[in-house]
This record gives structure tokens, C-alpha cells and sequence, in this order.
């Protein structure tokens, strides 16, 4: 989103040449202090600002124009506001860098330890002696990198689950890497729930592409020794390609994994026409929800274990006393009767 043509167009046509380019760049806000640089007076900005054709946003930070701010522009009136140093983070540069598709209803802003910025309505600021070192260096409007943003919503969220989903996101997403994640956070001191976010950075993790496939390998998957399924397996369907959530290909067996509450009707036909593709190949699909991963994990292990035993997998075993999982042995072979 940007501000719309029609006010870019007069308000750039109607500003003394140096001020064009800075208005284009932070989408039609500068700061007092920008303004005073550049050359003009403080009666120049004065009368514009009471014959209305400018407008004040923030203490000392201004709209070149009148009218409706577009959301770059609020975005860039925050960051000018909050001075030097200062980025957007947490929910706000999810929102830059596509790792939500909401758009977050306060801005928050990351700034250096040693300054102190007076909070104003619907702005947030956090403080961080690391904030340098978290703003990426050069996307505009500032904002803390992909990963120091992934953490930050890892460190605020208010469950495990929420926090598992940001860095699932990132990853399934292709904003970054475990690598990159796991490096950002060793330059952490302080992270909540750091043994978590160890697990989901390791290697027989890769591929996760959603909270609901991180609770199928530890809840179902890993404690009742199913085997090692690969994550988001391709195959090709009509010239096209689609993932299957979960492939055990030794056992001709797949997993979909449906965290929706509810599934749109196309959709269904697309997941009908998926499994039906499955199965003219040998492949046998089983589908579950959050409900049945979260709250029956047990009971859908058993299911799964049974198909796979069909197939040759006797390594299922039962995660407690009161799991459902029949632990079965192979059957060996009996003596020869003496003749």
C-alpha cells in the first residue's frame, strides 16, 4: 500500500525541489528536524501546516499533504517519531515481511537501551540494548530482521504453541532458516522455552510448515515409535504439483493434516481429488484435525500404526500404560517338527 497517485503527484509538484525526493522516500512524512535541514523556515512549515495543506502526525513529525495516511506512511510517521535507532518490530514487521497476513492494530517499535520515547496511543516501544544488531540493515521502513522478529513474537507469546507457530510460519514460509534462526537465538542470552525451540530447530524437524505438523511428530509420531515421515513429500498430479503433509513411502501410507475450523467446499473437493490420486498409486490416505492430533493423539496412533503394520511396520509401541497402541512383535518362525 502507498499513498494514493493523485496526492503523491501534487504534494511532490507543490514542494521546493529538495524536499522531492525525501517525500517520495518516506512515503510524504519528514520530521521537523529534516525540514529545517534541508533549508526551509519555520514560518514555511507554519503556514503550511495552518492553511491546512499539511498536516501534523506526531510531535515533530508532519505530513507533506493533506488527507488520509496510507499505512506506509503511519508506519514511517511511528519510526520518525520514535528517532534514530529505531525500528518496527514485533507484530508490525510480521506484517512487513509477509509473516502474517493480518495487519497488527498497535505499531510496535524497537529502540536502543539508552534512549527513552514517550508512548503514545497505538504505539508500543520496546527497549533493547540489542536493537542495533536487530534492525536490518537496509529495508525501509526500519524494521528488526526476519529472525530477530521471529524471537521477539517467540519471547512475547502467551503460550508455547503460539510461540511454536512464529518460527513454523517463517520456516514454512521461506523467510528463513534453522539455521539462521538457531544462530540468531545463541546471541540471545535470555529466551523462554529455549529446549522447545532447540527441538524445533533440529534437523528431523525440517520441512514443518504449520503448529498442527510440529504436534503430529510429538505427539503422535514420536512417542509411539511410528516411523520418520517426510514432511510436505511432492508429487505431481495433472501436470501439477501438490505436497502431502506426512508420506510414509516405504508403507504407501500419507497423512493430511487439516488445522481449519472450517473447510470450504472447494476445498474438500481438492482434498477428495488428492486422495483419490493417492490411492490409484497405492498410496493410502488417512486425514486429521487439530482436535484429533491434540486431543486424541493416542487414538489416532493407534489407527495409523494399523495401516502401517498392514504393510510391514511393527515398530508401533505404546507412549503409556494407558495408551491404545498394541504393541506387536514379529511373528517368528515356527521349529521344524523332528521327523
Amino acid at each position: 500500500m502507498s499513498v494514493p497517485a493523485c496526492t503523491l503527484a501534487t504534494m511532490t509538484t507543490d514542494l521546493p525541489s529538495p524536499l522531492t525526493a525525501l517525500a517520495k522516500f518516506q512515503r510524504g512524512i519528514a520530521t521537523r528536524s529534516q525540514l529545517l535541514e534541508i533549508g526551509l523556515s519555520k514560518g514555511f512549515i507554519a503556514a503550511r501546516l495552518s492553511r491546512g495543506s499539511w498536516q501534523r502526525v506526531c510531535p515533530g513529525v508532519y505530513a507533506m499533504f493533506s488527507g488520509e495516511l496510507s499505512r506506509p506512511a503511519v508506519l514511517w510517521a511511528a519510526v520518525l517519531y520514535a528517532g534514530p535507532g529505531a525500528a518496527l518490530s514485533h507484530q508490525t514487521a510480521a506484517e512487513l515481511w509477509r509473516l502474517t497476513d493480518t495487519q497488527s492494530s498497535l505499531i510496535h517499535l524497537t529502540v536502543p537501551g539508552d534512549r527513552r520515547v514517550r508512548t503514545r496511543m497505538g504505539i508500543i516501544i520496546h527497549v533493547s540494548a540489542h536493537a542495533s544488531r536487530k534492525s536490518h540493515p537496509a529495508a525501509m521502513p526500519p524494521r528488526t530482521r526476519i529472525e530477530d522478529t521471529v524471537l521477539d513474537l517467540w519471547q512475547a507469546a502467551k503460550t508455547s504453541d503460539e510461540a511454536i507457530s512464529w518460527v513454523v510460519r517463517g520456516l514454512g514460509r521461506r523467510l528463513t532458516t534453522q539455521d539462521k534462526l538457531r544462530s540468531a537465538a545463541e546471541s540471545r542470552n535470555r529466551l523462554r522455552w529455549r529446549s522447545q525451540l532447540a527441538e524445533l530447530l533440529s534437523s528431523d524437524m525440517a520441512g514443518l510448515h504449520s503448529i498442527l505438523e510440529y504436534r503430529w511428530v510429538r505427539d503422535v509420531e514420536r512417542p509411539h515409535r511410528l516411523p520418520t515421515g517426510t514432511r510436505q513429500a511432492h508429487a505431481r498430479r495433472a501436470g501439477k504439483s501438490e505436497y502431502r503433509d506426512v508420506l510414509y513411502e516405504a508403507y504407501a501410507t500419507a497423512i493430511e493434516l487439516d488445522g481449519q475450523v472450517a473447510h470450504p467446499a472447494d476445498a474438500k473437493w481438492h482434498d477428495a481429488h488428492r486422495d483419490n490420486a493417492a490411492a490409484a498409486v497405492g498410496i493410502t490416505t488417512l486425514r486429521y484435525g487439530w482436535r484429533d492430533v491434540t486431543k486424541t493423539p493416542c487414538r489416532v496412533a493407534t489407527e495409523v500404526a494399523e495401516v502401517l503394520r498392514q504393510r510391514g511396520y511393527t515398530r508401533a509401541r505404546p507412549c503409556s500404560a494407558d495408551c491404545l497402541v498394541v504393541r506387536r512383535r514379529p511373528r517368528q518362525p515356527r521349529p521344524a517338527r523332528p521327523a
